[in-house]
């Protein structure tokens, strides 16, 4: 199972830093880090997504989403994600040698 957190910052100019405040202090937790924002430049859009694979304590995962959230302009969820049983892909050797 792998969990991710997502967060939406729609201020970010003003709360990018408080954000970053808060990961770096829960920084052990987070596996992968991905950030998006449209535009570059002179175009650079005020929203940003950060997508964080996290590791550890799910107690911990609920709380570091928790303490985002209640950053103004900032809401996060926290998603499970998992292979269902009959999803999983077998793979098989054949024995027989072709002629």
């Amino acid at each position: 199972m792998k969990t991710v957190l997502l967060i939406l910052i729609g201020q970010r100019k003003q709360a990018a830093v408080q954000v970053q405040k808060v990961l770096t202090g829960w920084g052990c937790m987070i596996k992968t880090r991905l950030g998006i924002h449209d535009g570059v430049m002179e175009n650079c859009s005020d929203q940003g997504l950060l997508i964080l694979e996290l590791a550890g304590d799910r107690k911990k995962m609920d709380e570091l989403a928790r303490k985002v959230s209640l950053i103004n302009g900032v809401s996060s969820k926290l998603v499970d994600l998992k292979i269902p049983k009959e999803m999983k892909i077998v793979k098989t050797i054949s024995s027989k040698k072709v002629k």
